[in-house]
């Protein structure tokens, strides 16, 4: 979807958050940035 809609609209780079949960919460609450930096063809840049 992010990967779809970013070449779409031309962009070079995607900028996301990362609230940093780690350990059982963050396997179980899944991860839109770990699903972003996983299948994306663009350069994303993450920011704690």
């Amino acid at each position: 979807m992010f990967k779809h809609k970013a070449t779409k609209s031309g962009c070079d780079l995607i900028m996301m958050a990362s609230h940093g949960r780690r350990g059982l919460p963050g396997i179980l609450l899944g991860s839109e940035t770990q699903k972003v930096l996983t299948h994306s063809r663009i350069p994303v840049l993450v920011c704690r």
